[in-house]
């Protein structure tokens, strides 16, 4: 794996709404392979934040999730348009 993918594995399992299925579908690695690329790539004690924080997370496991479809857009999150970021 290059870098960047390590990185954007790395960014996806910090967030609370991406599934751990989602990073299988996209980049192979089940979640226990996850689990070790963190604790390989991280610092034992940011290691154990992030673990502490996923474990139990429903939104981490796709059949554990409240809802079906969609996904979650803070209001403050800008929309993207003609490449360009678009101003509130």
């Amino acid at each position: 794996m290059t870098v960047r993918q390590i990185d954007r594995i790395i960014e996806m399992a910090w967030e609370d709404r991406t599934t751990f299925d989602a990073i299988q579908f996209q980049f192979g690695l089940k979640e226990q392979e996850v689990i070790e690329l963190m604790r390989k790539e991280m610092k034992p004690s940011s290691f154990r934040m992030w673990r502490k924080r996923v474990q139990g997370r429903a939104t981490k496991h796709q059949a554990k999730r409240s809802f079906d479809k969609g996904r979650f857009k803070c209001t403050r999150q800008r929309n993207i348009s003609n490449n360009k970021v678009s101003k509130r």
